[in-house]
């Protein structure tokens, strides 16, 4: 029991008095409202007491830091041993211009790296394909072949750096190529660090870039899994992603419980197909989540994702190491909650949730730019991001001490509704026969609709609020500089690409993709033949086709 009975009683006794006086101050105004909820819709109470946690259990729901189930933080020092890694995303045009952007982004005081790449390339095609016209650079960066690669990375110390890169259907072709490209500067495999987001679960719920059906894709996720464990051990293969899964829609409890059962459902992969030991590669396994909006929301879910994942790993999958048991993951502010009107707003709106996220925990963290519903950000709206998180760090004063919400009535009383909600949809998806299963029925998909479209309807009811949207609307916005992409960066990539195809080595191409190809089909893994094609100038769409031949192409059903 978290209290004594005699502080209860007298906390009882208190309430109903002040349950006394609320009445009479009701009784001559009425509320605000008459709704009080998160902005996922989870009722939140007038006030919160001992009463709210009365069930709570010190040592088994929060602890210390460093201590299970790690609700107050892995480690017993905070951000007092060292701060979140500041890993703002960046990629855009060419090679070379987001090479420029990363060494911009070091130079004044990043941390660490983090990609996003263009359509085709996320999709597994070369920008010759015609499915790519018009698409180069737009949203990202462009890579087509090692030698984009060895631009992209020129100047990086690749052993004292970590990067991340948001890449899915053809993880293990991006991934190969940072591998090549480290062993071309001369970097172990052993040194290098960073995480592919590599999480196919999530796109199959939310964010729908796809290449091949669940089963193969998971399957290449345990080929990097398996390989980094053996080759690459401070590298995380899997980011396991609820940023995308509330960006189309769900509710913060429907982020922490589909992230997590995604993970565990990888777990349950590479044990069954590698037939790995959970804490061989449980360690290396990372998370992905959104801060958003709801400032205690966020900070309650983040502190419930530790705990649900640490008891997951202890009881559920029997791990011995307790780094096993810890939840890392990244943050990155959500983009869903920035607005096109008043875009000067969306700065005060990703400062709130990058210190939600940091009072929540987070390793890592990406501050989204105030241009970004109109454009990828320009350099200055990149500098404001960043300029975010330091003064957060360096001024606020939020990292003096660990966890200073523990002990909160309301957080405490939120984390364990949390939690409790979170494990009643696993314990459904464990019903249904694990999140592959789910996701062939459409259960994750129809909630995460459900979701979207009931918030919707809250916006345009007015119900929730979104300042310059449906409540303080001007009529003259203010202008803001666009970042634009140039027509000469798609011509300028095909030139190169052209050019790789008229000097490589053709008959070392075709080997390469024909042992891919016999990989595949013997279920072996293929990330050594991928990085042997990838040092033979094999194309990102050439490999991908391999797939797409052998697992065959997945199509999203419509479902309604």
């Amino acid at each position: 029991m978290y209290f004594t009975k005699e502080l209860m009683d007298k906390s009882s006794k208190l309430a109903r008095k002040w349950e006394d006086e609320v009445k009479k101050a009701v009784a001559s105004h009425a509320d605000q409202k008459n709704d009080w909820s998160t902005v996922s819709s989870l009722p939140i109470n007038r006030l919160y007491g001992p009463e709210d946690i009365k069930d709570t259990n010190f040592e088994e729901d929060i602890a210390y830091p460093g201590q299970f189930p790690y609700t107050r933080g892995n480690q017993v020092t905070g951000y007092r041993g060292r701060y979140w890694t500041f890993r703002m995303f960046a990629g855009f045009g060419s090679a070379k211009d987001t090479n420029e952007r990363w060494h911009q982004l070091l130079d004044a005081g990043q941390t660490g790296l983090s990609t996003a790449f263009d359509f085709p390339t996320l999709m597994g095609y070369d920008t010759d394909d015609p499915k790519a016209r018009g698409e180069c650079g737009k949203c990202g960066v462009a890579i087509d072949t090692l030698e984009d690669f060895m631009v992209l990375v020129e100047g990086i110390p690749l052993d004292k750096i970590t990067t991340s890169m948001t890449i899915n259907p053809p993880a293990t072709v991006l991934w190969a190529m940072y591998c090549a490209a480290a062993e071309i500067k001369g970097v172990p495999l052993t040194k290098i660090g960073g995480t592919i987001q590599n999480d196919m679960l999530k796109e199959f719920i939310a964010q729908k870039t796809f290449m091949c059906p669940p089963d193969p894709s998971v399957k290449l996720i345990s080929d990097t899994v398996e390989f980094g464990t053996k080759y690459v051990p401070r590298w995380n293969t899997i980011s396991i992603s609820g940023y995308h899964i509330r960006e189309a829609g769900s509710t913060a409890v429907q982020e922490l419980a589909f992230t997590l059962r995604d993970g565990m459902e990888y777990v349950e992969d590479v044990i069954k197909r590698k037939g790995l030991n959970v804490d061989e590669f449980a360690p290396r396994l990372s998370f992905f989540f959104n801060a958003h909006i709801d400032f205690f929301e966020e900070i309650a879910k983040m502190r419930a994702a530790r705990r649900i994942w640490a008891k997951a790993m202890r009881d559920r999958y029997k791990a011995k190491d307790e780094r096993s048991w810890w939840m890392r993951f990244h943050t990155q502010t959500a983009g869903c909650s920035l607005t096109a009107q008043q875009p000067y707003n969306n700065v005060v709106r990703t400062a709130t949730e990058a210190l939600s996220a940091v009072l929540g925990g987070t390793q890592s963290l990406h501050t989204n730019s105030l241009d970004e519903v109109w454009c990828l950000p320009t350099d200055h709206a990149v500098q404001i991001a960043l300029r975010t998180q330091q003064i957060i760090a360096e001024e606020t004063g939020v990292t003096n001490t660990i966890d200073p919400l523990a002990g909160s009535y309301f957080v405490e009383a939120l984390t364990n509704k949390m939690e409790e909600q979170a494990w009643e949809y696993i314990h459904k998806i464990d019903d249904m026969g694990g999140m592959v299963a789910a996701i062939e029925r459409g259960f994750p998909q129809m909630e995460l609709a459900d979701a979207a479209y009931k918030f919707q309807k809250q916006i345009d009811s007015g119900e929730k609020i979104m300042v310059g949207v449906n409540k303080y609307a001007i009529e003259d916005e203010s202008e803001i500089p666009l970042l634009e992409i140039e027509d000469r960066i798609e011509k300028e990539q095909l030139d190169r690409l052209n050019e790789v195809r008229r000097k490589r080595d053709s008959k070392a191409v075709k080997k390469s993709l024909g042992d891919i190809k016999n990989a595949c089909k013997k279920a072996e893994n293929v990330m050594p033949y991928c990085i042997e094609a990838v040092k033979n100038l094999c194309t990102v769409q050439e490999i991908s086709d391999v797939y797409r031949e052998v697992y065959g192409e997945y199509r999203d059903p419509a479902m309604y």
